[in-house]
């Protein structure tokens, strides 16, 4: 496109006062057009020239904010304010993160009359700056997606000036961030976690280590961290000639039916001292790992005392329990004026399909990648509750979805009913009841289709019945 149709095409879109600003700035600039960056926005056009951006109508949210760009070590901030002539002015200054440094932050902003900031979400950086500078000033995190800069045109001073930018005109997206309690019981929460997926990894490891000694007693036995199963294994790492046929004098209850196959897929073994001073050490890893989780488990039930009403409140859910209930606690907060809807706390579970689609045709929509911690015990509570009898509201509902869609599709479906249910519940404060659920989020539309269909099949059926005739014409159902 050459230089006079886009001026043309950008005068025509803009307001009378705007196009003999932006005519009057390309005639300096006939030869150089290409080095003019123009921003159409809504109908209304502004133009960038020599580094100050004159602005016409567009709507200002925060005339005075501040950008940030975090680092591990420092930070650059950039000051936008609008100037009586519609202008945007930029002030700049880079800090360090140490907690002097901090402060002086915190003073330089308020010094300039700034107590709008957003920051990019930088993992764990971001927190000492929302540390020092919350409650005083209003902070808002925006995921990096919709703050990313162009790669090619990029460094931290204007990335610091480009999130100050989209966050005075009210483009940025507020992540959500709980109070500073909730957070530090997500910490314990998910260290939790951790130590957990840690423990099955050293029993996956210590299960491996018998199988590649000619030792398939886990073939037998139906859990190899059962009394039965733990003193044949403490036997065969403890003693330094052990006998296959001694283990059957170890076996208990019920198993002891199984001493023929038990003893016969230990015959044969090969267990090596180095293999055994390796297995002895995972065990001991484990036994460290079962205390830590303990005492993380005792010191949850202090941390959660105030919450004790709302945790008793999730465990009424079928399938709920109560490291469930403290997990998904620790992540959402009780306060639901945080989300504007169940949808919105939905979506940012990762439990709402994606929307992608291009000329027409639609693509994939599988679940997004977020609630790496609580969508798994979502799911965990899932499975619980589609197995529960006492309560078999999802357990039919589980069935139902899984014949038209699948197993995987229904349980995420499932998932999403109960965190649902949460946010309803935490909003109200009433126990769960599962009334008229999935009906809650249905748009009207949907609600008014769904009713004329029940209207058209109970006339259907009242003529198959010979009550209606053949010839009868339903009314107006408005």
């Amino acid at each position: 496109m050459s230089a006079p149709s886009i001026q043309v095409s950008i005068i025509n879109s803009a307001s009378p006062a705007a196009q003999a600003q932006i005519s009057g700035s390309f005639r300096p600039y006939a030869n150089h057009w290409h080095r003019l960056i123009v921003f159409a926005w809504h109908g209304q056009a502004t133009s960038l020239l020599n580094h100050e951006r004159r602005i016409a109508n567009i709507k200002i949210v925060y005339p005075v904010c501040c950008g940030i760009d975090v680092h591990k070590s420092f930070l650059v901030a950039t000051i936008v304010s609008v100037t009586k002539m519609r202008t945007l002015s930029y002030k700049k200054d880079r800090f360090s993160t140490f907690n002097k440094d901090l402060r002086s932050l915190k003073h330089w902003l308020i010094e300039n009359n700034c107590y709008d900031v957003c920051m990019e979400s930088t993992g764990k950086y971001l927190v000492p700056v929302l540390n020092v500078l919350s409650p005083e000033l209003h902070v808002v995190i925006a995921n990096p997606k919709w703050v990313r800069a162009v790669k090619g045109n990029k460094d931290d001073a204007k990335d610091s000036k480009w999130i100050g930018e989209l966050f005075c005109f009210g483009l940025v997206k507020s992540s959500f961030i709980p109070g500073k309690e909730i957070r530090i019981l997500r910490e314990f929460t998910r260290y939790r976690c951790k130590l957990v997926n840690m423990r099955s990894s050293e029993k996956n490891r210590f299960q491996n280590g018998f199988t590649v000694c000619n030792i398939a007693l886990d073939s037998v036995v139906s859990d190899m961290f059962g009394k039965s199963a733990c003193q044949i294994t403490d036997y065969l790492l403890t003693n330094e000639d052990p006998k296959a046929q001694h283990c059957a004098t170890l076996l208990q209850r019920s198993l002891k039916k199984k001493a023929v196959a038990v003893v016969a897929s230990i015959e044969g073994f090969q267990l090596t001292e180095e293999q055994k001073f390796r297995m002895l050490q995972i065990r001991q890893h484990m036994e460290y790992l079962d205390a830590a989780i303990q005492t993380i488990d005792e010191k949850l039930d202090q941390m959660t005392a105030p919450y004790a009403a709302a945790i008793r409140l999730l465990c009424t859910i079928p399938g709920m329990k109560r490291e469930s209930a403290i997990t998904i606690l620790s992540e959402i907060g009780t306060d639901m004026t945080q989300f504007d809807s169940s949808k919105r706390l939905c979506s940012w579970a990762g439990l709402t399909p994606g929307n992608n689609q291009s000329a027409g045709k639609k693509k994939s929509v599988r679940i997004t990648r977020a609630g790496v911690y609580i969508k798994p015990m979502l799911v965990q509570a899932a499975h619980a509750a589609v197995k529960c009898t006492g309560q078999p509201y999802y357990k039919v509902k589980y069935e139902n979805i899984a014949r038209r869609r699948g197993k995987k599709r229904a349980i995420i479906a499932i998932a999403r009913m109960i965190l649902t249910a949460i946010y309803h519940m935490f909003k109200t404060g009433e126990v769960f009841c599962p009334t008229d659920l999935q009906q809650i989020d249905m748009p009207e539309e949907l609600k008014e289709k769904h009713r004329l269909r029940k209207i058209h099949n109970a006339i259907q059926l009242l003529k198959q019945q010979g009550i209606l005739t053949e010839t009868f014409v339903a009314p107006s159902c408005a």
